[in-house]
């Protein structure tokens, strides 16, 4: 996710770096031209191919564009399926093949196993206390544990099972409140979807969902809406703020005063919702109330966490199931709405399975189009374009050249599902390519939820959610588009999301 800071480095710091460029001595230069070795290479393997750049700012410049992953696939065309790049002070080797993929993430995870943070990801990460993004350490299998054991695991999945059928229950009443009038006020998909996954993730860590909550440490009393600002929106925005110190570390005494402000702030009025929310539910506690949700784990049964582990450890599953899966669900609904005889097909699927019964989902396996429309839309709309950065900690090996401990590494999700080799006709959105297997689906293959031993915790929690949903609203409704404004993708936030939210109208079938 941080990477896509690259993509915004020129705008925001391209008046600092040239008179910061132009006050750094030679000194500097040939210390950082000679640390561009990254220690010895025994084996004698060539270095990964390099895009020119300008000396000190590297390839900088050239990430203009606030879509970084397609800068990046397009340079594979020219130099290969892994190259390097340098972002100012820093190496990167950059990935667009799954095959070096999965090399870089099963094959050679002991080599690349830990994670570079910019400076606005170390702060908001309270320095990598998540799942996420921790270093594959103890702390880090401490806190997966505990998030398959009582949130994400398939036993903790059939305890929240309520939740998820209340969410499908109140998405379809709201939709059929807004049916009679879409034609003249077109229905925004995202709005009503993204508030049911919040309320969702409320109520599995917190027990309950809220109306306002009085947080003491800021003195006020804040809405649903500010808190869903706080805990969710800034963060994701806050993310990819750039810091340009981030790409010259040996600058990093020179003060940035507006983004430390800006940053630290987010990270106070988050905290402080995060405490507001604990203190509530332990007075709940006090008072006999068991409401059996992750927080009820963490402080009864889990190996005991500081306070900010704690807060951590409850704030990442609520940003993490309101963003990603309403990203991919929006996507595969306007690819639907766009295409009349795709949807036609899927409608079919599901009234073949269930009639007029409901879609529940134990009936999902038994629709392999809807599954295709799901796996196809993480393939063209990838929720995540380029996997968190890797940091190469010892000299390994990747698609037969020396990769230099030191290098980070850029895994370029966008790049891997657009190869011709792999796929055909790949700008295409068309489910019917998942329909040739006569084997299940890896849900890797895609790369949206990782791989190896860092795969997502929450993939199958994403796919019941995301399919029952697109199922439920295909089943009950006819869609269009109000107006088609096309691909238009924003990554100013965390995820590649429609930069105008899908508006359409709706039609019930029965």
């Amino acid at each position: 996710m941080d990477v896509q800071t690259v993509g915004s480095a020129a705008a925001a710091f391209g008046g600092p770096a040239v008179a910061v460029a132009g006050g750094v001595s030679l000194l500097f230069l040939k210390s950082f031209l000679s640390h561009q070795g990254g220690g010895g290479n025994p084996n004698h393997l060539p270095f990964v191919p390099e895009v020119p750049g300008l000396p000190l700012l590297g390839n900088l410049l050239q990430l203009k564009e606030k879509k970084p992953y397609k800068t990046f696939t397009k340079w594979a065309e020219t130099y290969g399926p892994i190259y390097s790049i340098k972002t100012g002070a820093t190496s990167m080797v950059v990935i667009n093949s799954n095959d070096l993929a999965k090399e870089a993430l099963v094959t050679k995870f002991n080599s690349i196993s830990t994670r570079k943070l910019s400076k606005a990801l170390k702060i908001l990460t309270a320095d990598k206390t998540m799942v996420a993004m921790s270093d594959y350490d103890d702390y880090h299998k401490t806190v997966k544990r505990n998030i398959l054991t009582s949130f994400l695991g398939p036993t903790a999945l059939k305890k929240h099972r309520l939740h998820r059928d209340t969410l499908l229950e109140n998405l379809s009443n709201q939709l059929h409140d807004m049916a009679p009038n879409s034609a003249q006020e077109a229905v925004n998909l995202r709005k009503i979807f993204q508030s049911q996954l919040f309320t969702l993730a409320l109520k599995q860590t917190f027990g309950r969902d809220i109306e306002s909550i009085y947080v003491s440490d800021l003195g006020t009393t804040m809405t649903r809406d500010e808190v869903f600002q706080v805990l969710v929106l800034d963060p994701l925005m806050g993310a990819i703020e750039v810091d340009w110190r981030d790409f010259f570390p040996y600058l990093s005494w020179i003060p940035n005063t507006n983004f430390e402000t800006k940053i630290e702030q987010m990270y106070m009025r988050r905290e402080a919702v995060m405490k507001a929310l604990i203190q509530e539910h332990k007075k709940r506690i006090d008072s006999g109330e068991n409401l059996n949700s992750y927080i009820d784990y963490l402080l009864s049964e889990a190996q005991p966490l500081t306070e900010k582990q704690l807060i951590m450890s409850l704030w990442e599953p609520i940003i993490e199931s309101s963003d990603t899966t309403m990203v991919t669900t929006e996507w595969a609904m306007y690819e639907l709405a766009k295409n009349p005889k795709k949807q036609a097909r899927l409608y079919d699927e599901i009234q073949s399975v269930c009639g007029s019964e409901k879609i529940t989902e134990e009936k999902l396996c038994k629709m392999p189009y809807l599954a295709a429309v799901f796996h196809e839309t993480l393939r063209r709309h990838s929720p995540v374009s380029i996997i968190p950065l890797r940091y190469v900690h010892e000299n390994t090996e990747l698609g037969g050249y020396h990769v230099p401990s030191g290098t980070e590494l850029a895994i370029n999700i966008y790049g891997c599902n657009m190869e011709r080799e792999i796929w055909e006709d790949p700008e295409d959105w068309n489910p019917e390519r998942f329909l040739s297997e006569n084997e299940p689906i890896d849900l890797q293959r895609t790369l949206a939820f990782g791989g190896g031993k860092r795969v997502c915790a929450g993939a199958m929690q994403a796919m019941l959610i995301a399919c029952a949903s697109i199922g439920r609203m295909v089943h009950e409704f006819e869609w269009s588009l109000k107006d088609d404004t096309g691909e238009d993708i924003n990554t100013l936030g965390l995820t590649t999301q429609k930069l105008n939210p899908m508006l359409a109208v709706i039609k019930p079938r029965n």
